[in-house]
């Protein structure tokens, strides 16, 4: 269960790429918690030999700004590049049904911003992406696994938007599927 912010609170989003994986994590978070400041979300991923850390941190306006001051230090001294952006609390929004995306395919280079450009045409906020490609066991096609996270709109019908889906999937030649959000615990 998630907690109200305050309305004082402020939230700093961090993101660090670099070689090593926990140790750029440990100091990260290390430093997050000295300065007073709480993760609140965070995502981690190595592609290929880089690593890229995403941390949302939240902490009143002194102990963001102390690690706004902190991090370019510490990444020019551990070789990890750094981009910071500060944050508000996500306003109300309108109802919306969490739906989750399964795509496989064999890969082509604008299989994935077809799919995201055919979510924004229908207005549907994609909340989550994760991409990855492979070589299939026993033909050696390079193939692509897609999973979305989306937010439909209450208003929208769900049986139209599966209909869209399909006949947009069975014109690219994807096997897909959508279906309701489920949490994994």
């Amino acid at each position: 269960m998630s907690t109200v912010p305050s309305p004082r609170e402020q939230f700093l989003v961090i993101n660090a790429m670099g070689q090593q994986t926990t140790t750029l994590a440990s100091m990260l978070t290390r430093l997050c918690m000295e300065q007073r400041c709480l993760i609140v979300s965070s995502r981690m991923s190595r592609h290929g030999t880089c690593t890229a850390l995403l941390l949302q941190v939240s902490g009143n306006w002194d102990a963001l700004a102390r690690l706004e001051t902190l991090l370019p230090p510490l990444a020019k001294r551990e070789h990890f590049t750094l981009s910071m952006y500060r944050s508000s609390a996500l306003e109300e929004r309108p109802s919306a049904l969490p739906y989750n995306v399964f795509v496989t395919a064999a890969q082509r280079p604008e299989l994935v911003a077809e799919l995201c450009a055919f979510f924004q045409h229908l207005e549907i906020d994609i909340e989550e992406m994760l991409s990855f490609t492979y070589m299939a066991q026993h033909t050696g096609t390079a193939m692509l696994n897609l999973t979305l996270t989306i937010a439909i709109p209450v208003k929208t019908q769900l049986s139209w938007l599966r209909e869209q889906f399909l006949d947009f999937c069975d014109e690219l030649n994807l096997d897909a599927v959508i279906e309701p959000w489920r949490p994994l615990h």
